[in-house]
């Protein structure tokens, strides 16, 4: 049975709003998303700016999870190109860009990852990304730092994917493998389990 992502967003259909992310990761490795923890187990990992939402619901409930299938539509030209622009499987930039920010664009982390791709302001800079809050940019930034981590430890993509997470010195550190912190372990499985679905 394929993980699921579930992600339960409170927004307004009229009104502007806000919604903190946070996350818990259970004992199996399943990750879910709220904006309404219900214990001391969930970690925030995204402040978001407030957004203007208009017809991305039918008139169905509004705690339905379709805001990330809304904005992955959205986006989901700009990844393709930007993708193939790269030569980076689309479908690896979809999974990292839904486990990083579910297609949030305006999503912040505590630790200052910013955009889609959740890109800290260090590797922002050095990828070229002047304003890690335009798509555009964001998008290409976040899938050059990929390619790089993919050639970098060809062909192993769990590596390149962890890298994603933890950094590149990380994985070194520990002999070119997935590093021992299960944020990091969490989320190569989540990647990996939405690339391959």
């Amino acid at each position: 049975m394929p993980r699921t992502l579930f992600i339960v967003l409170i927004l307004s259909l009229t009104q502007e709003a806000t919604a903190d992310i946070y996350k818990y990761v259970d004992s199996d490795g399943r990750t879910y998303y709220t904006d309404e923890p219900k214990n001391g187990l969930y970690k925030r990992i995204i402040k978001s700016k407030a957004i203007r939402h208009t017809n991305y619901f039918s008139n169905t409930s509004p705690r339905i999870g379709r805001y990330s299938s809304a904005n992955k539509m959205r986006f989901a030209e700009l990844i393709a190109q930007t993708a193939a622009k790269h030569q980076v499987d689309a479908k690896l930039v979809h999974a990292v860009i839904q486990t990083e920010s579910a297609y949030n664009s305006g999503a912040v982390s505590p630790k200052g990852a910013v955009g889609l791709m959740q890109l800290m302001p260090a590797t922002a800079q050095r990828f070229g990304v002047m304003d890690s809050t335009d798509p555009n940019q964001n998008v290409d930034g976040g899938t050059r730092y990929l390619k790089h981590l993919i050639a970098m430890f060809e062909p192993n993509i769990d590596l390149a994917v962890a890298a994603y997470n933890a950094g590149e010195n990380a994985v070194i550190k520990y002999n070119n493998s997935i590093p021992p912190y299960p944020e990091t372990q969490n989320y190569v499985r989540q990647v990996l389990a939405l690339y391959n679905r």
